[in-house]
């Protein structure tokens, strides 16, 4: 078996365990957000008290994601992405054995240590093991646990509930995280940079509490009100701790979140765009379980069945749309694939309570393709410009800017669901129909990113940028 291995190019190894860390990641944040109902039940505990089930992992994510590049250039790559990877897997087990919320809460937050660091030193590894030229391959990867583990999530969490226990939505993810460590033990090289310098203590504080902050009243706000007094001192503090965070790092020769990366024109109008596209594709992601099982009230177990086909349809896209890069470049496809998903959206503007599920199938199967056409060259475009030792850094970056646009999308998107389903319940509508207009209006607001993004990606992504990974493999 281990000389079958060594046979295998090392970038496809890494390839594969880096999978491996982020499918179990984005998979567990999925299956608890469908769990919160069953653990709320089995521990006797108030709503306010099981939000933070999901927000201390989220807040534990704020902190990491910002030094996670850093950690990686100057411990090591792979020590860190298993340490990472070990610490979310006994977090696992630990978050499986919890007796009270109080321990499930603590061993999230540990979670969130690792989860913090996988995709960033994941991410890194990855893009310094396939060379530009095959960025876009590289890319059809990433997008497999990113499209697939949101699907599988609602299924599997369903099925473990309805089958085993709440316990087993943590344990399930022991097996493959055992298994991505030992892989990743044995098979993966290890990796530093020597311009790391010292540990900018000063960046990691402003950097960890300023986006805990930002992303506490994203979370808040569309349930307490954006003018409420939690959401406007964690919002506007952490706002004042990343401006800062901005001062102190331009200043420094060394500094653990690398700003001056926005210099480069590639990267800064790359990660704009995925702002808009990625915080549209997960706003949706969060409101369409939530229009399917508590508004047109289908199962857990149907609603994961009813997403499956975008997953589908993203996978089968990016075989097509990897190889077209080399050709079109990232400018138009990018353009195109975000103006295709504004039009394999507009079903859903107009959804009702007897649209058939078929409908709502083939709609996000076109959604899923419309996706990889933006998501491929936008991933494989990104760090075209990027040079090895900055890789780390950029990482960091970008992971902290997506999972910023995610909160911030899924926030927005809330907000004028609620918004808009009071306005219509203080004019009389049913509550139906007043819960209908609300996905209808949060719906069209997606779209809106959808195209503002296309816009941004036809007159600011420049193909020149990218021509070194667009040479022909």
């Amino acid at each position: 078996m281990a000389n079958k291995l060594r046979h295998i190019e090392y970038k496809w190894i890494v390839a594969v365990i880096f999978v491996a860390g982020l499918f179990l990641e984005i998979l567990d944040t999925t299956i608890v957000n469908v769990a919160i109902p069953t653990l709320a039940k089995e521990f006797d505990a108030t709503r306010a008290s099981m939000e933070w089930v999901v927000l201390g992992y989220l807040l534990s994510l704020a902190i990491w994601i910002p030094a996670s590049g850093w950690i990686g250039d100057k411990v090591g790559t792979k020590k860190t992405f298993l340490f990472a990877l070990l610490t979310f897997t006994v977090a696992s087990a630990l978050c499986g054995q919890a007796h009270s919320v109080g321990e499930l809460v603590l061993f999230r937050i540990l979670q969130g240590v690792g989860g913090g660091m996988l995709t960033p030193v994941g991410t890194t590894m990855l893009f310094r093991a396939f060379p530009p030229a095959e960025r876009a391959r590289a890319s059809t990867v990433l997008l497999v646990p990113i499209v697939v583990a949101p699907a599988l999530g609602p299924i599997i969490g369903g099925l473990l509930i309805d089958n085993l226990s709440w316990r087993w939505i943590f344990y399930v993810n022991m097996p493959l995280g055992v298994l991505g460590f030992v892989f990743g033990l044995f098979m993966l090289k290890e990796s530093k940079e020597p311009t790391a310098g010292r540990f900018d203590i000063r960046g990691f504080l402003l950097s960890g509490i300023g986006l805990a902050g930002v992303l506490y009243a994203l979370s808040q706000a569309p349930e307490k009100g954006w003018t409420s007094n939690s959401v406007l001192v964690s919002g506007l503090g952490g706002l004042v701790l990343l401006a800062m965070l901005v001062f102190v790092e331009l200043r420094i020769d060394q500094p653990m979140i690398s700003l001056r990366l926005y210099q480069d024109r590639m990267f800064r109008n790359s990660n704009m765009v995925n702002t808009l596209s990625y915080g549209s594709f997960m706003a949706f992601l969060f409101l369409f379980p939530q229009m399917i099982q508590s508004l047109m009230g289908y199962t857990a177990l149907q609603s994961g069945f009813a997403s499956l086909p975008q997953a589908v349809g993203m996978i089968l896209a990016s075989q097509f749309v990897g190889k077209l890069y080399h050709t079109v470049g990232p400018r138009r496809l990018v353009a195109l694939g975000l103006t295709m998903v504004m039009f394999s959206s507009l079903p859903f503007v107009f959804i009702s309570m007897t649209t058939s599920l078929w409908t709502i199938r083939a709609s996000m199967f076109f959604r899923g393709i419309s996706m990889a056409f933006a998501f491929v060259p936008l991933q494989a475009s990104t760090y075209a410009t990027i040079s090895r030792p900055d890789t780390g850094r950029a990482s960091a970056i970008y992971s902290t800017q997506r999972q910023a646009s995610a909160a911030l999308g899924v926030a927005l998107l809330s907000t004028v669901f609620i918004s808009r389903e009071h306005h219509l319940l203080a004019s009389g509508a049913p509550n139906i129909q007043a819960q209908l207009g609300g996905f209808h209006l949060a719906f069209i607001v997606s779209n809106c990113f959808a195209v503002l993004g296309s816009i941004y990606a036809f007159f600011l992504i420049h193909d020149e940028d990218a021509v070194a990974t667009m040479v022909p493999r």
